[in-house]
């Protein structure tokens, strides 16, 4: 990996200059706010960074993080666009501004050198690389972590709720948003999509942990007829009328970047809802119905499975033979 050029700034300018305890430590703070799944690997995208800004003397927690500034992090991103790919450079950026996310919020930084310092260009990835794919059980974990905080807000709530029917239901977004409060049943976790593709119209219906993020999403909506799913504006009141489905995808891009997963879509819940219920050996028929999918061929493209589960299928069918049941 190429050197950083930081004239200005030597490697023990960047040090602690004693321990700090982890809950006055940035990264420390950041990292116990991810669940476990995801911990190794953003530590590791921090220890990088450090490592770059110190001749590989500091690691994530030696490091003193509100001690960087633009010229930093600018060279920072350099280095790892000569090294990574988009999508991984992409990631170890999104733990960069988490961190410093946390030591402004722990007044470490002030609001100037920290809007500063995150102000970097865009990663752009490559279309290609922006095919359909499933999310992992660590990124769904990542993803509701960064909106279930201890001082959540009604937009996170909101958006807790979003997330919870796109992966619980396997609903397309044009189906989320179209779906009023009459369409919820809060006692069985039924969703009714009235509006679905072809103007079909089927029956979800949300696992436990789904439905209870959309029943604290209703206590803070409350309980008079319109869409489900609102807008909040930033006050955190809620405006009674429906989301678009750009909202939606702008609400995922959001999400996404700040719990650092990589660049997917809201489809991609949907695709993830399919193969995780064909894996877990739902029939394909059931999925195909869950999904509303006009053919189970359709459906098919999402089973993952591969030729184990085929090989392992077959030897449960029988041969009924007289000369073995004479033995």
């Amino acid at each position: 990996m190429p050197d950083l050029d930081l004239k200005e700034a030597a490697a023990d300018d960047l040090k602690l200059a004693a321990p700090v305890s982890a809950t006055r430590h940035p990264a420390a703070v950041y990292l116990a706010s991810l669940n476990l799944g995801s911990q190794p690997t953003m530590r590791q995208a921090l220890d990088a960074i450090a490592s770059l800004l110190t001749n590989g003397e500091c690691d994530a927690l030696t490091l003193d993080w509100a001690k960087l500034r633009y010229q930093q992090t600018a060279a920072v991103r350099s280095a790892l666009i000569s090294r990574y790919t988009p999508s991984t450079t992409k990631k170890i950026l999104c733990a960069l501004r988490r961190v410093l996310q946390e030591a402004r919020k722990l007044r470490l930084i002030s609001l100037e050198d920290y809007t500063t310092a995150i102000d970097l260009p865009r990663i752009d990835i490559p279309l290609q690389k922006l095919r359909g794919r499933a999310l992992s059980e660590s990124e769904l974990a990542a993803l509701v972590d960064v909106c279930q905080t201890e001082c959540s807000r009604p937009i996170d709530i909101r958006d807790l709720a979003l997330i919870a029917i796109l992966r619980g239901g396997g609903v397309r977004r044009t189906e989320a948003v179209n779906l009023a409060l009459v369409d919820f049943n809060p006692n069985t976790g039924a969703l009714e999509i009235r509006e679905g593709k072809r103007q079909s119209y089927r029956t979800v219906y949300l696992p436990t942990a789904a439905l209870e993020l959309v029943t604290e999403w209703l206590d803070i909506r409350g309980r008079e007829p319109g869409p489900l799913l609102c807008p909040v504006r930033k006050g955190g009141k809620v405006e009674l009328r429906p989301m678009t489905a750009d909202a939606v995808l702008k609400i995922v891009r959001r999400r996404g970047n700040q719990a650092c997963v990589d660049e997917f879509s809201p489809h991609d819940f949907r695709r993830t809802f399919c193969s995780d219920l064909l894996d877990a050996g739902t029939d394909i028929v059931t999925v195909q119905k869950l999904a509303g999918h006009a053919s189970p061929i359709t459906t098919a493209k999402y089973d993952r499975r591969g030729e184990e589960v085929k090989r392992k299928a077959v030897e449960r069918l029988s041969i009924p033979s007289k000369h073995r049941a004479n033995k």
